[in-house]
């Protein structure tokens, strides 16, 4: 969960509303990330995508302030990994991080990244946020080479807890209704989710934007109550159940 948006984090209107959505996600006290562990599975996934190479550019697409860039640089040495973010906070944030960092937007003109310059992209919690999801996976389609890998987090509209919720008739945890409050669902942080996705869904979505899934996985979110943690991080085993989506899909 990045800074996002066309309204939002590398993706911007210039429009009225999305002046609001900006101004959101402008604000350092918006939570940008859904724990460390979700963090380290996706790195690791990444990790074993480039085995056996060096020297490749990774792109950290809505990079926030670094954190899951960072989480992986440990794991991909001699890859130079690049965050990118519309928010200049964040940025600035971020430098603390990384060693390369650049200003960027999905949307109004694209990124300053020329096509097929990416080996892989780190694209963490940051689809949720967008009001054109298919214009942003076009723009990240057309920066990584033919091949190139992309790692995409999300949270799962189907999550376990989530299907209980519904049964019961409360709004599921990840969908909101309103930026200033929470309304009809457990939790107590707004932090500006637009679209969710179930893991058919994002299978079936991300194949029609030009890429070809190679693996999904589950994460643990850090928000479960503590005693349903165990239950939690069971579910992951499969990933139509487990709180965050991680998908691995190569660029066709």
């Amino acid at each position: 969960m990045t800074h996002p948006t066309s309204t939002t984090s590398t993706t911007g209107s210039t429009t009225a509303p999305a002046r609001g959505l900006r101004d959101f996600y402008e604000n350092p006290a918006v939570p940008v990330a859904s724990g460390t562990a979700r963090s380290l599975r996706q790195a690791r996934m990444l990790a074993a995508a480039l085995a056996g190479t060096t020297g490749r550019t990774v792109l950290d697409i809505g990079c926030g302030d670094g954190t899951a860039a960072a989480t992986a640089a440990p794991l991909l040495p001699g890859h130079r990994i690049v965050g990118v973010d519309w928010s200049q906070d964040a940025l600035v944030r971020a430098r603390a991080r990384l060693p390369y960092v650049v200003r960027g937007e999905l949307t109004d003109g694209g990124l300053p990244i020329r096509s097929g310059a990416a080996d892989a992209v780190l694209f963490s919690e940051v689809v949720e946020h967008l009001v054109d999801p298919d214009a942003a996976l076009d723009e990240l389609r057309r920066v990584l080479r033919p091949g190139g890998h992309l790692m995409l987090s999300t949270p799962n509209l189907a999550a376990w807890y989530n299907r209980g919720l519904l049964l019961a008739g409360v709004q599921p945890v990840f969908s909101e209704v309103s930026l200033r409050g929470i309304h009809g669902r457990p939790g107590s942080e707004v932090v500006g989710h637009l679209r969710l996705y179930t893991a058919r869904a994002l299978r079936e979505f991300v194949a029609a934007s030009g890429f070809e899934v190679v693996r999904l996985a589950g994460a643990p979110f850090h928000g479960v109550p503590r005693p349903l943690r165990p239950l939690d991080r069971l579910a992951c085993a499969r990933p139509s159940l487990a709180s965050i989506l991680l998908l691995h899909a190569r660029r066709t």
